[in-house]
């Protein structure tokens, strides 16, 4: 996995009112599935749309797969494809005149029979497209963007709205793409799904990369193995928790709570009581868990992946 397909340095795209991507630098590698997270407005959909051909940058350099899509659009489009967040299709085609017009945009590709049957959607292969369900619809979406026979696959939110089984459906097609030698960039809402499938992982916001690694090395960011999740009434400011214990590594707002960040459960969570008591206040609720990607996200944007 050593070999870039796609490669861009400080690339820019400024607005009149804000900087949506603001010197961005990426480097994925063939045959590995690279994540991009970020909450609502960090600059995800912006960046993928440029690595996409679907809008120019205003500065930087953006290669795909050795290439620019300035002079080289049609032997690029001919090589990735793409399932966007929401893709319109003819509703009064069937799912199997869909699919077979958009194999004949490409030269060579999968049969479109053969994908239907990999995205279970035989039994809706005579049934027009507007009478399908919103998961039906992002499995035809992924159907046809597998058609091509594409070197890179563009992923965004991939998973949403479908059944839990659909979704590792999906996710088995992900790592069987994959196994044949392609590359994925995704996006998604889910941090399970990421953790899952993303060899790498990059955390976009404000337009820039604050983390990048693998799934393991982000979550150990965070220097703690544990996170306790509480609210009570009334809040307790942040600074009460401070020297909270030795393992005691910060916290961050958490909806109504806050979120703590701790080595030992068992030294922090009765301290954490004696504190919210000596505040005179009452405790609400309180959760415990192993840390996890979303943490390091919480903690480092302040928000949220599903944050509007």
């Amino acid at each position: 996995m050593s070999e870039p397909v796609i490669h861009c340095r400080d690339l820019r795209k400024h607005y009149p009112d804000v900087k949506a991507v603001d010197g961005l630098d990426l480097l994925i590698n063939r045959g590995e599935c690279f994540g991009l997270l970020g909450p609502n407005g960090a600059g995800k959909t912006t960046t993928i749309e440029i690595l996409e051909g679907l809008i120019p940058a205003d500065g930087g350099d953006v290669q795909v797969l050795g290439m620019h899509w300035n002079g080289r659009a049609r032997e690029l489009r001919e090589r990735i494809g793409i399932s966007l967040q929401e893709t319109q299709f003819t509703d009064k085609l069937t799912v199997i005149e869909t699919l077979t017009l958009f194999r004949s945009f490409y030269r060579a590709g999968h049969d479109p029979e053969e994908l239907l049957r990999t995205l279970s959607l035989e039994e809706k292969r005579n049934a027009r497209v507007g009478k399908l369900s919103g998961g039906q619809k992002q499995r035809l979406a992924v159907a046809c963007a597998l058609v091509g026979q594409p070197d890179i696959l563009f992923l965004d939110e991939p998973t949403t709205g479908l059944d839990p089984q659909s979704r590792l459906q999906l996710w088995e097609v992900v790592t069987k793409f994959r196994a044949g030698g392609g590359t994925v960039m995704l996006t998604t809402h889910y941090m399970d799904e990421a953790e899952r499938l993303c060899d790498r992982i990059a955390i976009v916001d404000h337009g820039k990369v604050i983390a990048l690694g693998t799934p393991a090395e982000l979550i150990a960011k965070l220097d703690a193995s544990n996170i306790i999740e509480f609210t009570s009434d009334p809040a307790i400011p942040a600074d009460a928790f401070a020297g909270l214990c030795d393992g005691y590594h910060g916290c961050a707002k958490r909806g109504d709570g806050w979120q703590l960040r701790v080595d030992s459960l068992a030294e922090a969570v009765p301290k954490l009581i004696a504190v919210v008591e000596k505040n005179g206040s009452k405790l609400l609720t309180l959760s415990t868990h192993a840390a996890t990607l979303e943490d390091l996200f919480v903690a480092m944007t302040g928000r949220e992946l599903r944050d509007a």
